[in-house]
């Protein structure tokens, strides 16, 4: 990835306010929304002190009905990201590399059928500490096939950092890539869709995005004014088929979509006290 691809507030080396908003999101869900839950996620709420979750709450009206649909955004990707997972680890593949993995807890929870795993969490450092801070804090033990990757994309390439963690490159796996592509220069992304697309046949790379809004999105502008305001704006949006093109043209062989009625129909929202999503901007890609 290019230098100074991310926001200048993630290069001064500090952790990522988006990520810790998403933990929160994560952690209103257990505790507040009804079962079943979209992501059965016990341990978001231990690393949320329950203050900051209620001020959070309050601030950002949590309840409002653009906020619902980016809780239910961000609980479906992590639900979908993990389903692929399942289906990868069926089919033969033991690496899971999650791609700016911010406060994601699939490690400190897994199921049976990921102990097989090596999973690596990459992200800039500062993330990684306050995340392994609040672990710690929390009681919350680091599993053993769990590694952390802590790359800093002012200094390093992703394959350098993965070759560092101990990440077997030549062997099929799956990269989960979850609320970070809107983040990144059109430069950034490329380099790691190529990265990605060239690993061994088999490979899948999960992924979110932002699609472009609309005059009368009024929601969606106000997501992305507070992360602009932030220090953590978005910089690059992406229609799907527009998306989908470059996936392809990177060398993936697949390519799929998840619609907003499928999100609807897999995950039932409204049972959970949730709205139905309107639009959906989650994918996968294979090679």
């Amino acid at each position: 990835m290019p230098a100074k691809s991310r926001s200048a507030a993630v290069s001064e080396r500090r952790a990522s306010n988006t990520a810790l908003s998403v933990a929160t999101l994560r952690a209103y869900h257990q505790i507040v929304d009804g079962s079943p839950k979209i992501l059965d996620d016990p341990i978001s709420p231990r690393l949320i002190d329950r203050d900051a979750l209620e001020r959070y709450a309050v601030e950002r009206q949590i309840d409002a009905p653009h906020m619902i649909e980016l809780r239910l955004g961000v609980l479906a990707r992590s639900r979908y990201a993990e389903e692929r997972l399942a289906a990868a680890v069926a089919r033969g593949v033991r690496s899971y590399i999650s791609l700016g993995a911010g406060f994601d807890t699939f490690a400190y929870r897994q199921p049976p059928w990921a102990q097989e795993l090596r999973i690596f969490e990459v992200d800039h450092p500062a993330s990684q500490s306050a995340k392994r801070e609040r672990l710690a804090a929390a009681g919350i033990a680091l599993p053993a096939n769990l590694t952390f990757a802590p790359i800093d994309f002012e200094r390093d390439t992703l394959a350098a950092g993965l070759a560092a963690a101990g990440f077997p490159a030549d062997e099929p796996a799956l990269f989960s890539w979850l609320g970070v592509m809107m983040y990144l220069n059109l430069d950034a992304i490329e380099a790691v869709l190529d990265y990605v697309a060239a690993r061994t046949p088999g490979s899948e790379l999960v992924f979110s995005f932002a699609r472009p809004a609309g005059e009368t999105d009024t929601g969606r502008h106000e997501i992305a004014r507070r992360v602009a305001a932030g220090g953590e704006p978005w910089l690059t949006h992406f229609e799907p088929t527009e998306l989908e093109a470059k996936l392809r043209a990177a060398g993936f062989s697949q390519v799929e979509f998840l619609s907003a009625a499928e999100v609807n129909e897999r995950y039932q929202p409204t049972a959970s006290g949730l709205r139905p999503m309107r639009v959906a901007s989650i994918g996968s890609a294979t090679v």
